[in-house]
């Protein structure tokens, strides 16, 4: 452990990275997959589990956290990795995404920030590029995000163009608010929708900020695979190579493969933990949907050769029997192979990079998806 925020870029196989993030709560191995602990807990899962899978970093909602139970309260209470029990690394979003989607009656103003009522009880918040760095800071996150604004796509270019511009303000707001915090970090926001001169401003902008890491957000909001990929391939050139590159809300175990070939380090995404909770299982042979009646007499587990006990250990049967009846213990042993199968994967990312061989590992793991599980029969 350092006293410092350092990331380390250990080696490269073409534009995928390996490398290690260091910060005085722990490593992070990159590339990374960080759980979606949402108001401070991974759904379905006790943290203990989520750390065993491999997880090294899990983030945290600004916008859910303030809301309940209150970022004042959370640091009266000792701080956000004491509450929940997680002594490692935890990233906090600045909360722009969940106001533009969760959010009624939002009012946006490049001076003042966004004004929005709660999804929960209507009542009225405010938040400028200073209360959401000021937010944080009473979670006590080690990696915190930049207030930005994130436009649904598709988007006319005016929109895309303003939100930009004042996702770039607000960076230097946040940055400011920030200040010299030791050990932790603030990274910036890559906005600019589907169009490639704008990602390019943007991300010359926040590289002239010399922040400790960049995320490239606005993407997986509605936009085709191809749209995302070609965006970061317009992007990450523009980004320092010294610094992480985080990509924001994404995504499908395919999307993951994908962006690592491209140059991203870190990814976070609520998929696994919800397809669990509705029946649906990440494994190296695709996807399986436990309602499917197919299951309904089927002994196998999920993947024999597996070392997560939700997945050798709990036959088809069983899983779809619980699933089928909405029982809560359905959704804890799916998600559990989910997250499981997420960090596998990010595993055997990392060691192929290290290899020399991450062209073929990613060719290897898409023919295993593609031969499907009806092959295992």
């Amino acid at each position: 452990m350092t006293d410092a925020f350092q990331f380390t870029l250990k080696k490269t196989d073409g534009n995928a990275r390996l490398g290690e993030i260091s910060m005085p709560r722990g490593e992070i191995r990159t590339p990374a997959f960080m759980p979606v602990g949402t108001a401070g807990t991974v759904k379905a899962m006790y943290l203990d589990q989520v750390r065993d899978l491999g997880a090294d970093i899990i983030l945290g909602n600004t916008y859910h956290l303030m809301l309940r139970p209150g970022a004042e309260r959370v640091a009266r209470l000792g701080g956000l990795h004491s509450l929940i029990r997680w002594p490692h690394p935890i990233l906090t979003d600045s909360g722009g995404f969940q106001v533009m989607s969760l959010a009624a009656l939002r009012q946006i103003d490049e001076k003042k920030g966004v004004t929005f009522k709660s999804h929960i009880d209507g009542s009225v918040h405010h938040m400028s590029p200073e209360r959401s760095i000021e937010i944080q800071g009473l979670l006590g996150s080690d990696i915190q995000m930049q207030l930005d604004e994130c436009v649904r796509l598709p988007a006319d270019r005016a929109a895309i163009e303003k939100s930009t511009e004042m996702s770039l303000a607000w960076a230097e707001r946040c940055r400011i608010a920030f200040g010299d915090q030791p050990g932790k970090a603030m990274f910036g926001i890559v906005q600019g929708g589907d169009i490639p001169d704008l990602r390019i401003r943007s991300a010359r902008g926040l590289a002239d900020l010399d922040l400790k890491g960049y995320a490239v957000g606005g993407l997986a909001v509605g936009e085709p695979q191809d749209v995302m990929l070609a965006m970061l391939e317009t992007t990450l050139p523009e980004l320092p190579t010294a610094k992480p590159r985080y990509l924001m809300g994404v995504g499908t175990p395919d999307d993951i493969l994908k962006s690592v070939a491209r140059g991203i380090d870190m990814f976070d995404c609520v998929m696994p933990t919800r397809a669990g909770r509705h029946g649906l299982a990440f494994t190296r042979r695709g996807k399986v949907n436990l309602r499917n009646a197919r299951h309904a007499e089927d002994l196998r587990p999920l993947d024999e050769e597996s070392t997560c006990p939700a997945t050798r250990d709990y036959s088809r049967a069983y899983l779809h029997h619980l699933v089928r009846s909405d029982e809560s213990l359905g959704g804890m042993l799916l998600t559990w192979n989910n997250l499981h199968y997420y960090q596998t994967l990010m595993q055997g990312i990392r060691a192929a990079i290290a290899e020399g061989r991450y062209a073929d590992f990613m060719a290897e793991t898409q023919e295993g998806w593609a031969r499907g599980d009806l092959a295992a029969l």
